[in-house]
């Protein structure tokens, strides 16, 4: 009975494979047109060696399978690709001189920089941005915020002063 059908599915592929040749070439997979036939071929089998019933309607079923493999190719051919020379900039930035765990402890010192400036007032966080972030002066930052540019160095020095000590303090425990 399993050899009847195995041979009734050998005939209906044989019928269909140009059928479905056709198919996925009309969905772009010119060159793969024949690796997907095959696989098609594969994923039957083996749905028909694990099902204990037979397929209702094996046409259908292999249209099913082609449709999904035609999905599956689509997916993949939507993901990213990467040129050789994107991959050799990837290669030359891991083999330059800063490693992962320069780039980790880097990422860790920002991290304890931002929860630092949170733990600033509000002005004094202000100041420190816009000087060090954004490149202005004491001019510049005093013109901005309505104050003197003593007063900007104030917060400056008060600033720096907290984040040393706080760094400090880390670096006891």
């Amino acid at each position: 009975m399993a050899a009847e059908r195995a041979g009734g599915w050998a005939r209906m592929f044989a019928q269909q494979a140009p059928v479905l040749r056709g198919f996925f070439m009309r969905r772009g997979a010119n060159d793969e047109a024949e690796d997907l036939v095959q696989e098609t071929w594969l994923r039957l089998l083996r749905a028909q060696q694990g099902q204990a019933d037979a397929i209702d309607n094996p046409e259908a079923y292999m249209f099913t399978v082609a449709l999904n493999l035609a999905r599956e190719r689509a997916v993949r051919r939507q993901r990213t690709t990467y040129s050789t020379e994107d991959i050799e900039n990837f290669g030359l930035q891991l083999a330059s001189s800063e490693c992962v765990e320069d780039a980790a402890e880097r990422v860790q010192r920002r991290h304890r920089l931002l929860a630092l400036l949170a733990a600033l007032p509000e002005r004094t966080r202000t100041v420190l941005v816009m000087q060090y972030r954004d490149g202005l002066s004491y001019k510049q930052i005093a013109s901005h915020l309505g104050v003197s540019q003593h007063m900007v160095k104030k917060h400056v020095v008060r600033g720096l002063s907290f984040c040393r000590r706080a760094m400090v303090e880390e670096m006891k425990e």
